[in-house]
């Protein structure tokens, strides 16, 4: 029988941490930290301003319509960003700091501009609990397909949904990513409504969402299974070899381990750390 408790947990970024390197997949999402219980995470301004934007960005999803930009997202913005200023973001200094954060409030400013489908009603996925939302990819198996979805965006002249992902890097998601496979099997199994579309908006450089091909249901279910299978059994054998013996993926998290990392600071479930090599972040 299928059990929540001891399924096979898979996600997009879990699988993606897998595809790069299985010790990078262990370290980041099964080791727990003897002392505190917690998984490791390693924090850099990247990921620091990501993390910011989303956050503002999909706290407009549960706001009514008509009350969305009363507020000042750079107000909130601001305040968000005292989570990730200083070390707690990755920074070297105050300059780089400066850096990223002028890079999110042009984004943020960009949503301002070209409100588009902010001003949409949006459809939010929900779980009974505090756990992210998910399904059964398989029962068989017992392996559950879980995310977080940035925006979904309700049609209502055919009552269909829009997924969009808001992108804050520079460069464009590659064609072949799994993130909209994934995310398209799991609109289609917790809500009803037909999947009409789905986007990339790069926010550093485009007033507008991308729009790109929706994903074939049959090849994007293979794609996804096939993986998440090779993840459960690496699980089961508890193999987790690096294949390079040590690579640009698993290096920075081997350095936690070995305590040449910095410790500053814990989310609800993850102890977070800083790397530094000869000035500069291994990315």
């Amino acid at each position: 029988m299928s059990n929540d408790r001891y399924a096979t947990w898979i996600s997009h970024s879990s699988i993606g941490d897998f595809i790069k390197c299985p010790r990078l997949y262990y370290l980041h999402n099964v080791y727990k930290d003897l002392r505190s219980g917690h998984k490791i995470t390693i924090m850099n301004p990247y990921l620091a301003l990501g993390q910011t934007i989303h956050e503002v960005v999909e706290s407009l999803s549960v706001i009514k319509v008509e009350d969305r930009l009363k507020h000042s997202l750079q107000d909130k913005f601001n305040t968000v960003w005292e989570k990730v200023t200083g070390e707690l973001g990755g920074f070297h200094d105050a300059d780089e700091e400066k850096l990223f954060k002028d890079r999110g409030t042009k984004m943020l400013q960009r949503i301002i501009d070209n409100p588009g489908l902010i001003l949409n009603k949006a459809v939010k996925l929900t779980s009974p609990d505090s756990l992210p939302p998910r399904y059964y990819l398989s029962e068989e198996e017992n392996i559950l397909l879980c995310g977080k979805i940035d925006w979904l965006e309700h049609i209502p002249e055919d009552d269909s949904i829009h997924i969009v992902d808001f992108k804050t890097g520079k460069n464009e998601e590659e064609e072949y990513s799994l993130q909209l496979p994934i995310y398209y099997l799991l609109v289609k199994n917790l809500q009803k409504r037909i999947i009409k579309k789905a986007s990339y908006w790069y926010l550093d450089k485009n007033d507008s969402p991308n729009e790109v091909q929706l994903p074939n249901l049959n090849e994007a279910y293979k794609r996804v299974f096939d993986l998440a299978l090779k993840v459960k059994q690496s699980r089961i054998t508890k193999s987790y070899n690096c294949p390079r013996n040590g690579c640009y993926a698993c290096r920075p998290y081997e350095a936690i381990l070995n305590k040449k990392a910095k410790f500053v600071g814990t989310s609800s479930y993850q102890d977070i750390y800083i790397i530094k090599s000869q000035g500069s972040y291994w990315n």
